[in-house]
């Protein structure tokens, strides 16, 4: 099963950090094969690599919250039956606050980054952190697909500061 990526790079500074196809693609494959999650065969998301300014605009529009965040995903197909809905919806992520983050972390950028595309897409796929044990099946499910992915687990450590 296979999930096509369309990809918007409306900050150039990504391109310079990663390879943001290849990311991408893994990250979503790994998603698809860790959860089990059954889509549509054509299933399709969208990935918008933006900065600060534009993901803050998104957020005050849409969930009323005047900053910027890390990643925000607008899923298309909200409680419907994913294997009748090819458009599963768009994630977007600011390069500003994703690279302070890393920083801030200690991590890459290409590990937080992958983080966050992970969690948005699991977002596009029904899963949710509204209460603490949707955030715990969100939480072991991102670091099984970060670990599948070769990389560190993100919530390893328990005193890190949960900003997704």
């Amino acid at each position: 099963m296979s999930v096509a990526c369309d990809i918007l790079l409306d900050d150039p500074r990504w391109r310079e950090r990663l390879d943001v196809e290849t990311l991408v693609n893994a990250a979503v494959a790994k998603t698809v094969q860790v959860t089990g999650r059954r889509l549509h065969p054509q299933a399709e998301a969208s990935f918008s690599f933006a900065d600060d300014k534009r993901i803050h605009e998104l957020n005050a529009a849409w969930r009323k919250k005047d900053a910027p965040t890390n990643v925000l995903s607008f899923p298309a197909s909200q409680g419907a039956d994913l294997t009748k809905a090819p458009l599963l919806g768009d994630v977007v992520l600011a390069y500003e606050t994703v690279d302070q983050e890393a920083s801030e972390e200690g991590k890459s950028f290409a590990h937080h980054a992958a983080h966050l595309i992970v969690h948005g897409f699991l977002h596009l796929i029904g899963y949710d952190h509204e209460t603490d044990d949707e955030a715990e099946e969100m939480e072991n499910t991102e670091s099984r697909v970060l670990l599948a992915l070769g990389m560190s687990d993100k919530w390893a450590n328990a005193d890190e500061v949960r900003k997704a």
